[in-house]
């Protein structure tokens, strides 16, 4: 249970911005305080000036921890909860707590018209606040987790809030919950119990295996389940009809019916052939997503897009189906060569390009620093994601920015013959589609400068390799999925933050300057 907690000053908004964050996350809304009056058959002010703050501080203390018995909720807390240090203990051991806080002007305006309502605060407003802010000023800087809410809407605040959190729940296709955790994978177990998800199968392949299979296992054994696993060959190579075959039939003898869940533990590759295989087994049975390498936590793990290759192009078979749940734990990524973590940096630094200007400044600091904010960069990037998808869950519009440097990435990746990476093709394909942008006025030359710069930061190449045949890659084009009767739809770099969709039918003029 890991109840999310939003602490701080009095006008802060915690119980506007609370109810807001438990609609958006499906969670139960708790204020403290109103549960403090229900139990006292009372209101603050009374019970504070009757029988004291001891008293309310105590009333306080016993709502808290009579959260112990709750499922998991999102919580306004009143600005003094914390200050016992029992009381601090309990929710920093059930929970998450975040801090809200607001500039003086900000929180004497919202607070004018509560005369009456905060004791603490009565008399000389301003000079009341002052003084507890100075008080608490050391209180409430120990707290890691802060949210200005200035200059903000609510919406707006709940948005950060998540991305600090890690912490989403999709609903524009399917219901299914998004987590980012440092070693969630220990709590599997119950975030499936927690879902009615039962009978688990886990789907991995040969390479993850060996690190990750055994520490599933025994986190789902620890919760009362008895998983078996499927293990399949490693690599898009192997991303294939085949091997969907393969799981099918492990699934029967698995003895999977539909009351089964298929956990999808591993890469992209092992994400989208789990789920594809989930989707038609038994007309659909449900499944999670784990994903082990960044590319899969911060792009291919959520959307529902399953699939697999044919030898004429990727993902040309495949269905929308969601998951049930998608858990990215970045302690996994240690076990992660550092190839491949790089190449999942290309989509990290699209999604930076399309919505999150912040991100794609973070990525200019180079592999080194993204190694020891790992879960800062899958956050952010995943909740990139998430807002186009839930916007256009079956592409019909504005989800179809997501290709950025997709289309002539694939077929670069098509015609290495997967000897390139899927995050080095695309980085190619990046500046290929953002240089064909500035040839056709779309993009100034700064935004190439800056794009090439970042990728470089990170180890990415840059430009199509000189022996890459560019009649195949223009062909590989055609086939690409997103095609229509006369034109390639490209989603093409305008700013940082900013993608325009295209439709191009000169495919040679976009590799002029790609190499």
């Amino acid at each position: 249970m890991t109840h999310i907690f939003l602490y701080g000053p009095p006008g802060t908004g915690k119980s506007t911005l609370g109810k807001k964050l438990a609609g958006s996350l499906k969670l139960p809304f708790v204020d403290i305080d109103r549960v403090i009056e229900t139990n006292a058959d009372d209101t603050i002010p009374h019970i504070m000036e009757k029988q004291g703050e001891p008293v309310f501080r105590d009333l306080e203390t016993a709502a808290l921890k009579n959260l112990s018995n709750e499922k998991e909720c999102v919580v306004a807390l009143g600005g003094g909860a914390l200050l016992r240090d029992e009381n601090r203990a309990f929710a920093e051991a059930n929970g998450k707590v975040v801090l809200l806080m607001a500039e003086l002007p900000t929180l004497l305006e919202r607070l004018h018209h509560d005369d009456g309502k905060r004791p603490l605060l009565a008399g000389d407003l301003s000079a009341k606040l002052t003084t507890l802010l100075t008080k608490r000023a050391d209180h409430y800087n120990s707290f890691p987790m802060l949210i200005h809410v200035d200059g903000k809407t609510a919406d707006q605040n709940v948005h950060r809030v998540q991305v600090m959190l890690g912490r989403h729940h999709l609903s524009a296709m399917g219901e299914y919950d998004a987590i980012v955790q440092n070693n969630g994978l220990e709590q599997l177990g119950e975030m499936l119990k927690a879902r009615g998800l039962l009978y688990p199968i886990i789907v991995t392949d040969e390479n993850v295996a060996k690190f990750h299979a055994e520490k599933a296992v025994t986190a789902l054994q620890r919760s009362g389940f008895e998983p078996k696993v499927l293990t399949v060959s490693a690599g898009e190579a192997y991303k294939t009809l085949e091997t969907i075959s393969q799981l099918w039939h492990g699934f029967l003898e698995a003895g999977l019916d539909r009351k089964s869940t298929v956990i999808a533990l591993g890469g992209g590759v092992v994400g989208d052939m789990a789920g594809f295989a989930a989707s038609t087994y038994m007309r659909g049975v449900a499944w999670v997503g784990v994903p082990t390498t960044l590319l899969s936590m911060v792009d291919a793990s959520l959307g529902g897009k399953t699939g697999f290759d044919l030898p004429e192009g990727k993902n040309l078979i495949g269905a929308f189906y969601p998951p049930k749940l998608v858990l990215a734990d970045p302690q996994l990524l240690g076990t992660l060569p550092e190839a491949e973590l790089i190449s999942g940096m290309a989509e990290v630094v699209k999604h930076g390009i399309i919505s999150d200007p912040e991100l794609f400044k973070l990525c200019l600091r180079g592999l080194d620093w993204v190694k020891n904010n790992l879960e800062e960069v899958v956050k952010r990037a995943m909740a990139v994601k998430i807002k186009v998808i839930e916007e256009d869950p079956y592409e019909k519009g504005i989800r179809a920015a997501l290709n950025l440097g997709h289309t002539v990435g694939h077929a670069v990746e098509l015609v290495s013959k997967f000897k390139l990476r899927h995050g080095e093709s695309i980085a190619i394909g990046t500046v290929a589609e953002a240089k064909y942008a500035a040839q056709v006025g779309l993009a100034g030359v700064g935004l190439v400068d800056a794009v090439t710069e970042s990728l470089k930061a990170l180890g990415l190449p840059i430009q199509i390799p000189d022996e890459m045949p560019r009649e195949e890659i223009i062909r590989a084009m055609r086939v690409d999925k997103k095609k229509n009767a006369k034109a390639i739809r490209f989603a093409l770099p305008v700013e940082i933050g900013k993608v325009e969709l295209v439709e191009v039918t000169d495919l040679e003029s976009v590799l002029d300057d790609g190499r």
